[in-house]
């Protein structure tokens, strides 16, 4: 009895991460071309961020009503909230986007998207390996993780650079550098899932 209740926890996390990779997916693929393609990009972003709200209530609602979890309950949690941090991160860029009528994503917008789409396969695999046995394995893509984050940063401080030197246009300066800076942080929540995952093997090991 007790083992199908602690299941349901890393079924919650997996849902979570399967809409997080869903979503991620469909932000890497889609092709802005106009303005009206922009609100449907961010409509839709806008459907998988709620749904990933509905799926964390849910992590909140079974761990106040469990006794007993497979993992720490704060870690349970830290894991659903960050994961959430990251798809929040992708619908405020897609709404960024729309208001500001970008309808082409630059090189270093899809350099970004890259990166984080590789954190999130990332997380997914990790996350289907969150059980006492398995937990050695996922360091491996913690670390990965915290590369491509690094990557990240880099990629901010020549895209900012780049913005600067070749764009008269200080409306458009401003637009841009909130973009890169928006995607910079969904990369720095997916180190936070990162390091969310080290501390469970530190406690679990």
């Amino acid at each position: 009895m007790f083992k199908k209740k602690e299941d349901q926890f890393f079924i919650h996390l997996a849902n979570i991460s399967a809409n997080l990779t869903e979503s991620m997916n469909y932000f890497t693929d889609y092709r802005l071309t106009d303005v009206e393609g922009l609100k449907i990009f961010s409509e839709k972003m806008k459907e998988y961020e709620t749904k990933g709200d509905s799926l964390v209530h849910q992590v909140i609602l079974d761990l106040n009503n469990v006794f007993i979890t497979p993992i720490e309950r704060e870690d349970i949690l830290a894991l659903a909230m960050n994961m959430d941090d990251v798809l929040d991160g992708l619908e405020q860029t897609a709404a960024l986007l729309d208001m500001y009528g970008v309808t082409t994503a630059d090189e270093y917008m899809h350099q970004f998207v890259e990166a984080i789409q590789k954190c999130v396969i990332e997380i997914e695999g990790a996350i289907r390996l969150l059980s006492p046995k398995t937990l050695p394995s996922i360091r491996n893509k913690a670390i990965k993780i915290k590369d491509y984050e690094s990557q990240c940063d880099t990629i901010l401080r020549v895209s900012i650079k780049h913005l600067f030197q070749t764009e008269k246009d200080p409306i458009r300066i401003i637009q841009y550098k909130e973009i890169y800076e928006e995607l910079e942080e969904v990369a720095d929540y997916c180190e936070n899932v990162a390091n969310t995952f080290e501390a469970i093997i530190m406690k679990n090991a």
